[in-house]
C-alpha cells in the first residue's frame, strides 16, 4: 500500500481513529457504589470461597475475587480498605422475637439472677426509674439458677407492690409470676377453668401467682400496648441492638398483621433497615387475611409461613413428654391444643401457599408434629415446614425430619443454658438424643440457626460458640456438653447465613456473597473459623452493612 496517496491518508487516519476509540471504550470501568478490598471475605458460597474484594451496585453484589481484577474492572463512588478484617455474609437469627424484645426494653431485666431476692432488687429499682408505668414488668429469671431451684409465688410482691399489676416471665417465656393485683385485673381466682396451660394452687387452693403456659396469657393479654409513637421509638432502639452484633435479617416468630403493618411502615419509611421473616400467629383473622391474599415477599419482609406452638418449655415442665419427667414421675407435661386441632390446621395451611412452623420441645410434641406434618404435606418434600427448637427427639422419630423434608430450626444456646439442669428433667438416657444437634443435622442436611432472643442473648456470636464447642461464656465444659452433637465451623456459619435464608425461602436473595445477592454483610476482628473456640463469643463487630449501605460502625 502506498501510505504517500492522497486516497490513503484520510482513510488511514479514520481507521486509526475508530480503533482509538474502541481502545478507549475497552479500558472504561463500569460505575458501582461500592469496592470493599483489602478483606477475608467468607463468601458462604457453594464451594464456601474466599475472596478479597468484592463490588456492590444498587444494593447487590455485582463482582467478588481479588482487589486488582475489580479495581481494573470497576469504577467506585465508594472504596473502602477493610484493613485485612474479616467480612462475612449479614448475621441471619432464624428463630427471634425482636417485635416482643423491642417492646420490653424499658421491663426489669431478671437474667442472670442468683435468687428471688435479687428478682425484687431489680424490680425496686425498674419501679424508681419508670414510676409512672401501670405496670411493673420484668423478664428471664430462672429458678433453676437459685438456692432450692423453687418456684417463687406472689407473697413478696403483694407485700411491696399492692397497688401497682406485677408481671414477671420466666427465661423461656412459658411461666410468670404475677402479684394479686395482676390476677384481679385480669379476673383470675381459684375457679378460672385453663386448657393447655396451668393456674398453680398451694396445698389450701389458694393461688401462687405462678402461672404456665396457656394461664400466662389471661394476665399478660390485660397489659395495654404503648402508643405508636413509644412503640416506634423502641423499635429502632431495638435495631441499634441487632445491627451492634451483625444481625441484618431476622426471623420474627408469632406475630399479628397489626405488629408487621407497624413493621413494614417504620421500613417503608427506612428507618427499619433490618429485613424481616415474618411467622403469624394462626388466630382466624390472619389466617383469613393471609390466605385471601397471599404471602408478602419483598427484599425486605417476607410474610409466608404460620407461628403454631405445640408444648411449652423443659424448664416449667410445660414440654410434652412421651414418658413422665425424671424429676416429677407423675408429671409428662401437655400439649398446647388438642392434635385435631393441630391436624386440620396443618391441613388448611397445606392447602395454601403458607409454611407451618412449630415450636415443640418434647419427644411427645416432636413425634405428634411430625406425623402431622407427613399427613398433611403428602410427600411434597420442598414444602419447608419447619419444627422450631426440636429439643427433645426419641430415635425413632428423628428420620422424620429427612423423611418428610422438614426444617430443623434450633438455637444452639439453649443447649448450653440448660445442661445444668436438662438431665434431671429428662434422665441421662433421653438426654442423650436432646439437642441433636448434628444429628438432625444429618437426617435434613441444613440447620436454621436462631437465638430465640430474649430467651437467649441477641449475640448470634454466642451461638455460634454454643454450636461448635458445645460450652457456655465460661467455656464450661472443657470437653464440651455431648460434642458428639457439635457441628463444624463452616456448618455453622452456614446455619446463621445461607441455611437460615434458605428455611424461608430467602437462599436466592440472602446469605451469600455472590454476584445477584442483597448486599448485606459483617466486618469483623476476628476470624471464626480458625480463632480458638475461648476467643469466638468476644469477637467484635466493627461493622454492619445492609443494601450497601453502613449501617453500624463501631466507634
Amino acid at each position: 500500500m502506498n501510505f504517500s496517496s492522497p486516497s490513503v491518508i484520510p482513510k488511514l487516519a479514520a481507521s486509526l481513529l475508530a480503533l482509538t476509540l474502541l481502545s478507549g471504550c475497552g479500558s472504561k470501568r463500569e460505575a458501582v457504589d461500592l469496592l470493599v478490598t483489602n478483606a477475608s471475605v467468607y463468601t458462604v458460597d457453594s464451594t464456601f470461597s474466599k475472596a478479597e474484594a468484592f463490588a456492590v451496585k444498587d444494593g447487590k453484589f455485582v463482582a467478588v475475587g481479588s482487589a486488582a481484577d475489580l479495581k481494573g474492572k470497576y469504577e467506585a463512588a465508594q472504596e473502602v480498605d477493610a484493613g485485612g478484617k474479616f467480612i462475612y455474609p449479614g448475621f441471619y437469627d432464624a428463630h427471634c422475637h425482636f417485635y416482643r424484645y423491642a417492646l420490653a426494653l424499658p421491663s426489669a431485666d431478671l437474667v442472670g439472677t442468683n435468687s428471688w431476692k435479687e428478682v425484687i432488687q431489680e424490680l425496686q429499682e425498674n419501679r424508681k426509674k419508670y414510676p409512672q408505668a401501670a405496670w411493673l414488668t420484668g423478664r428471664g429469671w430462672d429458678q433453676n439458677d437459685w438456692p432450692g431451684k423453687q418456684f417463687p409465688t406472689k407473697d413478696t410482691l403483694d407485700l411491696l407492690f399492692p397497688d401497682v399489676p406485677v408481671l414477671l416471665v420466666r427465661v423461656d417465656g412459658h411461666a410468670a409470676v404475677v402479684n394479686q393485683k395482676a390476677l384481679d385485673l385480669a379476673g383470675v381466682s381459684a375457679s378460672t377453668p385453663i386448657s393447655g396451660g396451668t393456674i398453680t394452687r398451694d396445698a389450701q387452693g389458694h393461688l401462687t401467682g405462678l402461672l404456665v403456659d396457656n394461664a400466662t396469657r389471661l394476665v399478660s393479654s390485660k397489659i395495654p400496648d404503648p402508643a405508636p409513637a413509644e412503640a416506634a421509638q423502641l423499635l429502632l432502639q431495638a435495631q441499634q441492638n441487632c445491627l451492634a452484633v451483625g444481625l441484618t435479617s431476622l426471623a420474627d416468630a408469632g406475630l399479628d398483621k397489626a405488629d408487621i403493618d407497624q413493621m413494614a411502615a417504620l421500613q417503608q419509611q427506612k428507618k427499619l433497615k433490618l429485613r424481616l421473616y415474618a411467622m403469624l400467629n394462626p388466630t382466624p383473622a390472619n389466617r383469613a387475611y393471609y390466605f385471601k391474599n397471599g404471602p408478602v415477599l419483598t427484599d425486605q419482609l417476607t410474610v409466608s409461613s404460620f407461628k403454631v406452638y405445640a408444648d411449652g418449655a423443659l424448664g416449667s415442665r410445660g414440654a410434652c413428654l412421651v414418658k413422665p419427667y425424671a424429676d416429677k414421675p407423675k408429671e409428662t407435661g401437655f400439649l398446647l391444643s388438642t392434635e385435631k386441632e393441630y391436624r386440620t390446621l396443618a391441613k388448611e395451611i397445606a392447602a395454601s401457599k403458607f409454611q407451618m412452623n412449630t415450636h415443640a420441645i418434647g419427644d411427645s410434641a416432636n413425634r405428634i408434629i411430625l406425623n402431622i406434618y407427613g399427613e398433611a404435606l403428602q410427600g411434597q418434600k420442598d414444602r419447608r415446614w419447619r419444627i422450631e427448637h426440636a429439643q427433645v427427639i426419641t430415635p425413632a422419630d428423628m428420620p422424620k425430619f429427612g423423611q418428610f423434608g422438614i426444617v430443623p430450626s434450633v438455637q444452639p444456646t439453649h443447649a448450653t443454658s440448660d445442661m445444668y439442669w436438662a438431665g434431671e428433667r429428662l434422665g441421662a438416657q433421653r438426654l442423650k438424643t436432646a439437642y441433636a444437634y448434628a444429628e438432625l443435622l444429618k437426617q435434613y442436611g441444613q440447620l436454621a440457626l436462631g437465638s430465640d432472643f430474649p430467651v437467649e442473648d441477641i449475640n448470634p456470636l454466642f451461638g455460634f460458640h454454643s454450636a461448635v464447642a458445645r460450652q457456655d461464656a465460661k467455656n464450661f465444659p472443657a470437653t464440651g456438653f455431648q460434642m458428639e452433637n457439635a457441628i463444624s465451623r463452616p456448618d455453622a456459619l452456614r446455619g446463621m447465613t445461607t441455611w437460615a435464608a434458605h428455611a424461608g425461602f430467602e437462599e436466592k436473595r440472602k446469605g451469600q456473597i455472590k454476584p445477584g445477592m442483597l448486599a448485606d454483610f459483617v466486618v469483623l476482628d476476628t476470624d471464626l473459623l480458625t480463632a480458638p473456640k475461648e476467643k469466638l463469643r468476644g469477637a467484635q463487630v466493627l461493622q454492619t452493612w445492609i443494601g450497601g449501605q453502613s449501617v453500624f460502625v463501631r466507634k
